[in-house]
C-alpha cells in the first residue's frame, strides 16, 4: 500500500527580483535562499543537510540541467506544475554550507508576463519552495522525513507570509501518492466508499454464482 505524502511548501525570505538588460534586451529573474538545511524554519520544520544535498542534486539533475525545473505564480493546490500558469523556469541551485542559493529566469509566458509586469511596478512578491514528504515530531520542531521529494525549488506568490496560512494550510492536510508519473490525492473518504462498493458487489457477483450453480442441479 502506497503512504501518502503531505505538500510541504516554505517561504523564501530572502529572495531578490532583478532586471539585467543586455544589448536592449531586458531579462527578470529571481534570487534567494531557496532552501535551508539544520535550521527551525518559520513553519518549525527542520530539514537535515544530507536529505536536502540529495534532493538539490536529485533536482538539478533531473530538472534544471534539462531546463525542466518550472514554477508557477501563485500556490497550486498540490504537487505538480501546471503548465498553464508556469512564470519562470529555475536555472541554477548551488549549496553554501547549510543553505541552498538559487535563480530563476522570469519567462515570457501569460503569468510570467504579469510577474514582469509587477516586478516593474515595484510591486512585492514572495517565494515559496514546494515538495512532498512526511513530519516527525522532534526537539520542538518537525523533522522532515527521508522520502521527502522537492517538486519545484520556488514558486512565485503574493505575499508568502500572509493571509495564505489558511489556504497553505488546506493544502498541507491533504496526501499524495505517485501513480505512473504523475502525483494523484489521495481521497480517503472515497477509497472506503469504492472500497465497500467493490466489496458489495464482489459478494453480489458470487451470491449470484452460487444460485446459478443452485439451479443448474435442479
Amino acid at each position: 500500500m502506497s503512504v501518502g505524502l503531505k505538500l510541504i511548501t516554505e517561504e523564501i525570505q530572502d529572495a531578490t527580483f532583478i532586471a539585467e538588460e543586455v544589448q536592449g534586451v531586458k531579462n527578470f529573474y529571481l534570487t534567494g535562499t531557496f532552501l535551508q538545511a539544520e535550521v527551525t524554519n518559520r513553519n518549525g520544520r527542520r530539514y537535515p543537510k544530507e536529505l536536502l544535498e540529495r534532493e538539490i542534486a536529485r533536482y538539478n539533475n533531473n530538472y534544471v540541467s534539462r531546463n525542466r525545473a518550472l514554477g508557477e505564480m501563485g500556490h497550486p493546490n498540490g504537487p505538480g506544475i501546471n503548465l498553464d500558469r508556469v512564470s519562470h523556469m529555475i536555472t541554477e541551485i548551488h549549496q553554501q554550507g547549510n543553505d541552498f542559493i538559487g535563480k530563476a529566469k522570469i519567462l515570457d509566458t501569460p503569468y510570467g508576463k504579469i510577474v514582469k509586469n509587477f516586478m516593474s511596478e515595484g510591486i512585492t512578491l514572495g517565494v515559496s519552495s514546494r515538495g512532498v514528504g512526511t513530519l516527525k515530531a522532534a526537539n520542538g520542531y518537525q523533522l522532515v522525513q527521508d522520502d521527502f521529494m522537492l517538486a519545484t525549488a520556488a514558486d512565485i506568490v503574493a505575499d508568502p507570509s500572509a493571509p495564505d496560512a489558511f489556504v497553505r494550510g488546506i493544502m498541507e492536510g491533504k496526501e499524495w501518492v505517485m501513480a505512473q508519473g504523475t502525483w494523484n490525492e489521495i481521497d480517503y473518504d472515497r477509497t472506503k466508499r469504492e472500497l465497500k462498493e467493490a466489496t458489495r458487489r464482489d459478494f453480489e457477483e458470487k451470491a449470484m454464482k452460487s444460485f446459478a450453480n443452485f439451479l443448474s442441479k435442479l
